[in-house]
């Protein structure tokens, strides 16, 4: 989706701050973050988790999408741990 509007939770947006994860880096990651899980289950839309890495630092978002309205739900975002998950960040570690 192109341009989307980008519409956040309270969770997200207080992630953002406690995180220090800018507005810039959202944009980036919901316009350019590559899906690496869909979430179809997830209630009350089916929501995504995307990677993307700026510079040094990876990032996650679970993001719901409404294309009708051309909109994107921010849930959460996060830079993913490196016990849970590989160098790239893409695919979990197995246990």
């Amino acid at each position: 989706m192109d341009n989307p509007k980008i519409t956040l939770r309270v969770h997200a947006l207080q992630r953002m701050f406690e995180r220090a994860i800018s507005m810039d880096e959202l944009r980036a990651l919901v316009e350019r973050g590559k899906t690496i899980e869909d979430r179809p289950d997830d209630n009350p839309i089916p929501s995504r988790l995307v990677h993307l890495q700026i510079g040094p630092r990876h990032l996650h978002a679970v993001l719901a999408d409404n294309p009708v309205d051309r909109e994107v739900f921010v849930i959460t975002v996060y830079e993913p741990d490196p016990a849970l998950w590989d160098s790239t960040r893409t695919r979990r570690r197995r246990p």
